[in-house]
C-alpha cells in the first residue's frame, strides 16, 4: 500500500496507508461513533466536502453489497453514490464476509474515487477535534509538504451539488407529499412509501407551489442534507411561504428542522463537532419519555430564537441542543434527529405514522 497523510489545518499530521483511490482531497474533517453501516453513511448526502473519521477500529469486514432498485428507488444505500471527500480509519479489512456482499469496501471507495486511510489513530484523532472542533484538513502523500490553504466547504451551496435536478414522482396511494430534496436519504422517501403515501420528489430550489400538476399535495417534507442551512435561501424562501398560505402538515428532517427554524424567524449556529452518531439520547418535552436516535449534522437551532408560536418538540440530553420544534396550532413540526435511522434505531419511526395521520 502507498503511504498518505491527513493534515489538519493547524499543521497536525496523521501518516496511514492507502486504500481507497490514490489521489488528493480535502474538506472538513468529522467524526461519527457509529460502529456498522459504513455504506449507508459513506452514501449520506449530509456528508458531502467532509472527510469522515470512523472511530470504531475495525472497517470493512461485511464488504459492501451491488446498489438495487425497486420500483425506482434505491433499496440498500442512502443514494446512488459516495458523497465524502474522504475516509479515515484504524483498521481496514480487506477480506470481508458477508452473504450479499459483492465486492470489498477498498474496491468502492477506488471505483468512485475517494482517498482513504488506515492506520491511523482515529481515538486519539477523535479526541482531537473533540477538544479543537472540526477542523478543515487534506488528505495528500506523504511528501507533499506544501501549506495550502483548504477551502471550507461550509461557504459553498452544498445542498445544491447534491439534490436531484428534476421532479421525480414514487407513485404509491392516493394521498402524495412534496418531498423538498436538500440531499435526502433513500430510507425516508422509503419510510413514506411504505406507509402508501406517494412522494413527489423536487429540486431543492423548486417552487412546487406553482406547478399544476403538484397542486393536490397533501403535505410537505423538507429533508436532510449538507452544509449551512442558511446557504439555502430558495428552500427558506419556499418553506416561508408554506408557514404562512397552508395548513397541510409540513414535516421537517435534520436539515429540514433548521430550514424550518430560520423560516420561523429563528437563527442557527455551527456546532463544536456536531453529532455524528446512531446513541443520541432524546427527550419528547411533551411526554417525557427518551429515545435513541441517529443524528448526523454540524449546525442546530438557537432555543432562545424560537418565535412564540413554535416550542422546543425534542431536546439532546447530552449536550441540550434543539432536537426538535413544532407550532403550537398547525401541523407543523421538525426533528433535527433521523426517524427513519437506517442504520441505526427505529425507536422513532412513529413521528412517520404522526405525519401520515395528519394528511
Amino acid at each position: 500500500m502507498f503511504k498518505l497523510k491527513l493534515v489538519l489545518e493547524d499543521g497536525t499530521e496523521y501518516i496511514g496507508e492507502s486504500f481507497g483511490k490514490l489521489k488528493e482531497s480535502s474538506g472538513e474533517v468529522v467524526f461519527s461513533t457509529g460502529m456498522v453501516g459504513y455504506p449507508e453513511s459513506l452514501t449520506d448526502p449530509s456528508y458531502k466536502g467532509q472527510i469522515l473519521v470512523l472511530t470504531y477500529p475495525l472497517q470493512g469486514n461485511y464488504g459492501v453489497d451491488d446498489m438495487v432498485r425497486h420500483q425506482g428507488v434505491i433499496e440498500n444505500f442512502e443514494s446512488d453514490r459516495i458523497h465524502l471527500s474522504g475516509l479515515i480509519v484504524t483498521e481496514y479489512c480487506d477480506t470481508y464476509s458477508h452473504w450479499t456482499a459483492k465486492k470489498s469496501l477498498g474496491s468502492w471507495l477506488d471505483e468512485q474515487e475517494i482517498p482513504a486511510i488506515t492506520g491511523i489513530d482515529t481515538r486519539a484523532l477523535t479526541k482531537k477535534l473533540r477538544e479543537k472542533g472540526a477542523m478543515l484538513g487534506r488528505i495528500v502523500a506523504v511528501a507533499n509538504d506544501k501549506n495550502e490553504k483548504v477551502e471550507d466547504p461550509n461557504e459553498r451551496n452544498l445542498v445544491a451539488e447534491v439534490s436531484c435536478s428534476d421532479p421525480i414522482i414514487y407513485p404509491a396511494g392516493k394521498k402524495m407529499v412534496v418531498l423538498v430534496d436538500t440531499g435526502v436519504k433513500m430510507n425516508i422517501i422509503r419510510s413514506l412509501l411504505k406507509r402508501d403515501i406517494t412522494v413527489a420528489r423536487v429540486p431543492w430550489n423548486y417552487d412546487f407551489f406553482e406547478d399544476k400538476d403538484l397542486k393536490k399535495f397533501h403535505g410537505i417534507v423538507f429533508a436532510n442534507g449538507p452544509g449551512d442551512p442558511k446557504k439555502v435561501t430558495k428552500t427558506i424562501e419556499h418553506m416561508e411561504y408554506a408557514l404562512e398560505h397552508q395548513k397541510k402538515p409540513i414535516l421537517g428532517i435534520c436539515l429540514g428542522s433548521q430550514i424550518m427554524a430560520l423560516a420561523a424567524g429563528a437563527t442557527t449556529y455551527k456546532m463544536k463537532y456536531g453529532n455524528r452518531s446512531f446513541n443520541q439520547p432524546v427527550m419528547d418535552l411533551k411526554t417525557k419519555k427518551c429515545y435513541i436516535t441517529s443524528q448526523n449534522h454540524g449546525y442546530a437551532v438557537r432555543p432562545r430564537s424560537l418565535p412564540r408560536d413554535f416550542k422546543i418538540w425534542f431536546k439532546n440530553l447530552n449536550d441540550q441542543t434543539v432536537e426538535g420544534i413544532y407550532h403550537v396550532k398547525k401541523p407543523f413540526y421538525a426533528v433535527q434527529f433521523h426517524p427513519e435511522a437506517s442504520p441505526g434505531p427505529e425507536d422513532t419511526g412513529w413521528i412517520f405514522d404522526q405525519f401520515v395521520k395528519d394528511l
